[in-house]
């Protein structure tokens, strides 16, 4: 688990075991969240405006239903300034680019807009969870031990795209090799050794553990070993002044904005923290259910 060759929070490669559990083959799309909405009336965060007593960040620029969008820009100065990110009204999982837009068509694509709440409701409404990072780095390597990629050391071999992430000048020319701009069907690529698709690109996915940018344990015990959670939040989310202290957790997998003039993070080793009331057009999820869980 983990890489020494990328970004600091992927370090130490360290072994540890995971016990038996199945893992859903795509990432929950469309089709499939839309029923879930249909069984429970569900309503999504981003449906709903944020209040400072649900937790949510009492951000004044966002006080209406809306979820982050990416939005290309012309040019950009510095990639250290996100500028293409847009709080958009009226974005959620039925109006993936705003109001205006809709899922007509994407029912196989990924669901997207779902905040970890989202996630996890879905998932306990199945009978099922959402796995840890080391469950999901497990499966995303398909068995390959130490690979760079979920399919073997290169990126593209021998010029194949083999998942959905942006080629070209981040964030304002996608050359699309890969044949999509935004999200892709989930059997769009194929599939990872374990028969599992999308583990690398398309949408980030939710992870059970809270986001800490070290290893928690200063050295290997039982509890960093055997089936690792993190499941206490970090003390200090942002020590920057005046940033709001808001917990986050790991997604895994990269997306199709990931690429590799900015975010080199389409690799199973590769990790990033999202606060927990976020939800964005290219953040998603998929479940497991354990083993042991499966035999009760």
């Amino acid at each position: 688990m983990g890489s020494e060759q990328h970004y600091a929070d992927e370090a130490p490669v360290r072994r540890v075991h995971v016990d038996g559990f199945w893992m859903d083959p795509f990432p929950v799309t469309n089709e499939r969240f839309e029923q879930f909405v249909h069984e429970t009336g569900y309503v999504t965060t981003a449906e709903l405006t944020p209040s400072a007593s649900d937790g949510q960040p009492a951000r004044p620029d966002r006080q209406f239903p809306g979820s982050l969008v990416f939005d290309p820009p012309s040019m950009v100065a510095d990639l250290r300034t996100p500028v293409w990110w847009h709080f958009r009204r009226g974005a959620d999982w039925r109006h993936p680019v705003g109001p205006a837009s809709s899922v007509r068509g994407l029912a196989s694509h990924p669901v997207v807009h779902v905040s970890y709440a989202d996630a996890l409701a879905f998932a306990k409404h199945y009978g099922a969870m959402l796995p840890t990072e080391a469950e999901w780095e497990f499966a995303a390597r398909g068995g390959l031990d130490g690979a760079e990629y979920a399919w073997g050391p290169s990126l593209m071999p021998s010029g194949k795209c083999m998942a959905n992430f942006w080629q070209g000048d981040f964030p304002c020319h996608n050359t699309l090799d890969d044949g999509y701009y935004r999200t892709s069907p989930v059997n769009a690529f194929p599939a990872n050794a374990y028969g599992l698709h999308d583990m690398i690109g398309n949408v980030w996915e939710w992870t059970s553990d809270w986001y800490r940018p070290t290893h928690p344990c200063d050295k290997y015990k039982d509890c960093c070993t055997r089936n690792p959670r993190c499941d206490r939040p970090e003390e200090s989310y942002d020590l920057r002044p005046g940033a709001a202290h808001v917990p986050r957790k790991v997604v895994k997998g990269g997306s199709h904005l990931s690429a590799p003039n900015y975010c080199r993070r389409y690799r199973p080793a590769a990790r990033q923290p999202e606060p927990v009331h976020a939800s964005s057009c290219h953040v998603g999820f998929r479940c497991i259910v354990r083993a042991t869980i499966a035999r009760v």
